[in-house]
C-alpha cells in the first residue's frame, strides 16, 4: 500500500512541477531523474523509510530541480555555470580533432551518430554537434545550417 501511495504522490508532484522536471537537458536533470527513481525504489523496498519521509524526499528533489531551472532561465551567468555549451565535432567533411578530444568522442562515435540519423555517406553530412544532453545532432547537407539552428555552438562556423 505504501508503494502505491508513493507512486501516486510522485505522479502528482511531477504533474504539478511541470514537464521540465524530467527533461534530459543537462547533467543535473539526469541526476534528479535517477534520484527520484532511487527514492521510489527505497520507499518500495525499505521498511525503515516511511511514506512521509519518501514524499518529503520527492518534494526536496523536485524543489531543487525547480529552483535550479528557474535560476538558469533568469540568469545568464548562473546558466553558464551549470550548463555546458553544444560542441561542433564535424564540419564540411572534416572532424574537429581538438573538440573531439576535449569531449572524449571518437571518430567511430561520430560515424555511429551519422548512421543512426539515417545518413549513409559522410559526404552528405554538413555538421555533427554534441548537444548539452550528450546526444548528437546530425545536419545533412540538404539542410541549411544557419545561425538559427546553431546559435549557441561555439566556433560555428569554424574559421
Amino acid at each position: 500500500m505504501v508503494g502505491v501511495l508513493a507512486y501516486i504522490a510522485l505522479i502528482i508532484l511531477l504533474r504539478v512541477s511541470g514537464k521540465r522536471t524530467l527533461t534530459k537537458m543537462n547533467a543535473f536533470d539526469l541526476v534528479v531523474t535517477f534520484a527520484l527513481g532511487s527514492t521510489l525504489a527505497t520507499i518500495l523496498l525499505s521498511k525503515d523509510v516511511t511514506l512521509i519521509e519518501g514524499i518529503t524526499a520527492f518534494i526536496v528533489l523536485i524543489s531543487l530541480q525547480y529552483a535550479l531551472s528557474y535560476c538558469s532561465v533568469r540568469s545568464k551567468k548562473f546558466r553558464s555555470m551549470i550548463k555546458s555549451q553544444p560542441t561542433l565535432l564535424f564540419y564540411h567533411g572534416e572532424t574537429l580533432e581538438r573538440a573531439m578530444k576535449e569531449q572524449r568522442i571518437s571518430p567511430d562515435e561520430i560515424s555511429a551518430a551519422i548512421r543512426a540519423h539515417g545518413i549513409a555517406h559522410l559526404q552528405d553530412v554538413e555538421a555533427v554537434i554534441l548537444e548539452t544532453d550528450g546526444s548528437f545532432s546530425v545536419i545533412s547537407k540538404t539542410e541549411k545550417l544557419a545561425d538559427t539552428i546553431c546559435p549557441n555552438v561555439p566556433n560555428y562556423p569554424p574559421r
